[in-house]
């Protein structure tokens, strides 16, 4: 029987990629700087709940405290975000082997210009995209519309409504996120390499051979 590495020049998938806790670690510089903001500006207590993803729930800010960190922070600190290890090597042997890698992130939802940024820092790593979404908080839409075979997202919200609706997924989980039970649609990892590993294994034969029919 053909091994998958013989007939993957022909075949292709298509691969939906968030930025923010999974190419860049701005998550981790966010909640760096949240922590600092907390703490010294607002003299709070600290995190509430350190398995929350999202600033609101994360602390025990106002709005108006939240946004203040938002207008006053979110774009600088996008700028200090560097790459993940292994994004570069791993997208761009994805890329390589013949896969349609979309962008599919929620950035500019808040500050409009950090698209840009990120834009920026993909020329100057030499990383480019097929298609680029962006604002898209609930990234549903934008998966269906473009028919994709997988996803990956550090969003435990995204990717619970994601793997329920039946596309697969991969939760990029940080140590201090929220757990989400694993099962055909949904598969956890901590690292670019474990990503690989899954995409090479786990999309067998039979699977991509039907997927090239389809298209």
């Amino acid at each position: 029987m053909e091994t998958l590495e013989n007939i993957r020049g022909d075949v292709f998938m298509k691969i939906g990629i968030d930025i923010d806790g999974v190419i860049l670690d701005y998550e981790r510089v966010l909640r760096t700087y949240g922590d600092l903001y907390d703490f010294i500006e607002l003299k709070k207590g600290g995190i509430i709940n350190r398995n929350e993803h999202y600033l609101r729930n994360r602390y025990s800010w106002t709005e108006e405290e939240r946004m203040n960190f938002v207008n006053k922070s979110f774009l600088e600190l996008s700028k200090q975000a560097q790459l993940i290890p292994g994004a570069k090597d791993v997208i761009n042997m994805l890329k390589n082997e013949g896969n349609e890698l979309i962008i599919i992130s929620a950035r500019g939802c808040m500050i409009e210009e950090m698209k840009d940024v990120a834009m920026k820092k993909f020329e100057k790593e030499e990383l480019s995209f097929d298609k680029y979404y962006w604002k898209q908080e609930d990234k549903l839409e934008a998966a269906e519309k473009e028919k994709i075979d997988l996803m990956i997202d550090d969003s435990y919200d995204v990717c619970k409504k994601l793997s329920e609706n039946k596309i697969k997924t991969i939760y990029f989980r940080d140590k201090d996120m929220k757990n989400l039970e694993q099962n055909e649609y949904l598969k956890e990892v901590s690292n670019w390499g474990e990503i690989y590993r899954y995409v090479k294994k786990s999309f067998d034969v039979d699977n991509l051979q039907k997927k090239q029919g389809k298209r």
